[in-house]
């Protein structure tokens, strides 16, 4: 509890930050923002969409005998549909990018803090939080919803390439199928969650960062927690989204 409660903290520390930024002389770091969408969202394209374009090739493999058994070769479209745009390629991706660049941001304000540069950085009148975690926090905004774009495509070229192998579904009519009978809602709910997903994977790698203590060991045990929170934060939320949607009847 203790530990969420300063979690509740820093989340509030980030706003007051975030409305700084629009007062008179509090500039943004920019050159943070493009290195984390750089490391973040250009560098981390190639596995997220590989691990999605396979798990679309998985599921339509598991699935295929189920709808072959029912005649029902064509509602496949529809499952993957709603399954992979909604809910499994988005939480993927961020799983994938909280294992990444969580890790990863832990890491280097950890290093940070061993060396005394962020207190350095208080002793200059620089804060911190503007310059260490905005930046971070923007760019993973900014490069989450971009990659999960990607890796939906990924995940449904996964899908249609085995339900054209093993269902005899063509490609046009996938596609067909794909714009007709899936609501765009469902990938709009999915892109849409990653902007909390991206929240909480910079929140949280940057709030392990500042927690580590003055020797090496506490770097790799706040990497490790890093990421682990983050994966059951993400999670958590989208159980929340899940139910709150079903509530709306979206």
């Amino acid at each position: 509890w203790y530990v969420g409660l300063e979690l509740l903290t820093f989340f509030g520390y980030i706003c007051h930050s975030l409305i700084m930024l629009f007062k008179k002389g509090h500039s943004l770091y920019f050159a943070g923002i493009i290195e984390t969408v750089s490391s973040a969202g250009i560098k981390g394209i190639a596995i997220s969409s590989m691990l999605c374009f396979l798990i679309g090739v998985n599921l339509t493999y598991q699935m295929a005998p189920q709808f072959v058994t029912y005649g029902a070769n064509v509602y496949v479209v529809n499952f993957l549909g709603i399954a992979l745009l909604r809910e499994v390629t988005p939480l993927l991706t961020a799983i994938i990018v909280a294992g990444r660049t969580g890790s990863a941001i832990t890491a280097s304000i950890g290093t940070m803090k061993v060396q005394e540069e962020i207190d350095a950085l208080r002793t200059m009148g620089i804060s911190p939080i503007r310059r260490l975690v905005i930046p971070r926090l923007i760019g993973l905004l900014i490069s989450l919803p971009i990659l999960t774009m990607i890796a939906d495509a990924a995940s449904m070229g996964g899908g249609m390439i085995v339900a054209s192998s093993s269902l005899d579904i063509s490609y046009s009519l996938f596609l067909h199928r794909l714009q007709s009978y899936v609501s765009i809602n469902n990938y709009v709910i999915g892109i849409s969650k990653t902007f909390a997903f991206a929240w909480i994977i910079a929140m949280v790698g940057c709030f392990c960062g500042f927690r580590v203590k003055s020797n090496a060991e506490s770097i790799g045990t706040q990497t490790t927690r890093s990421v682990v929170m983050s994966i059951c934060l993400i999670i958590f939320v989208d159980a929340v989204f899940a139910i709150v949607f079903k509530i709306l009847k979206m």
